[in-house]
């Protein structure tokens, strides 16, 4: 349960809101037929990137969540998940990711290598700059190239015109949502 906590699966507005932009993105690259494994394995690959991203978010803030009154309770922040135990859960997240991936044309596992970069710096990201929804909206919205490749073979422009627009929705929706932090800003 503390692990579930760790990667949020126990609010699945966040996968949610990365699920959606993916399959408008397989439903188009796919002209309204896509794979079904492919649709499985982008269903599956957003929840567990989703988590991953939760438990290496937590891994970097876990210093300055118990300072924040929406991420104090968080299970890194309180010390009931240890350090080396939220590591070793984002591993096996990523091997698991990895795992689906690698059924996958090669394209499309160069796409998900740089997704797992966009994850793993977003945390970082957050303290070099006043617009990180602008890096999170490129990571909630870099499985619209990944489904394009993995679905066509290629990227088409289209599918960088429904990048941006998701880019300008999710700095959008997480600027509302980061207006919860600022008293301990």
């Amino acid at each position: 349960v503390l692990y579930a906590r760790l990667a949020r699966l126990h609010r699945p507005i966040g996968w949610l809101l990365l699920m959606w932009p993916t399959l408008w993105a397989v439903w188009i690259a796919g002209q309204g037929r896509p794979a079904p494994w492919i649709v499985a394995v982008f269903v599956s690959g957003v929840v567990v990137m989703r988590a991953a991203g939760c438990v290496i978010n937590d891994y970097f803030d876990r210093d300055f969540d118990s300072h924040v009154a929406r991420t104090q309770e968080r299970p890194l922040a309180t010390g009931e998940v240890s350090v080396t135990e939220a590591l070793v859960l984002f591993a096996a997240l990523l091997a698991l990711a990895l795992g689906l991936v690698l059924t996958l044309n090669h394209e499309t596992l160069l796409f998900a290598a740089a997704g797992v970069f966009i994850a793993v710096t977003y945390p970082l990201f957050k303290r070099f700059t006043h617009l990180p929804q602008v890096y999170l909206g490129i990571a909630f919205s870099w499985g619209i190239p990944m489904a394009f490749s993995a679905q066509t073979g290629t990227v088409q422009p289209v599918a960088w015109a429904l990048l941006f627009a998701n880019l300008l929705w999710t700095v959008a929706y997480d600027t509302m949502y980061a207006m919860a932090d600022r008293p301990d800003d």
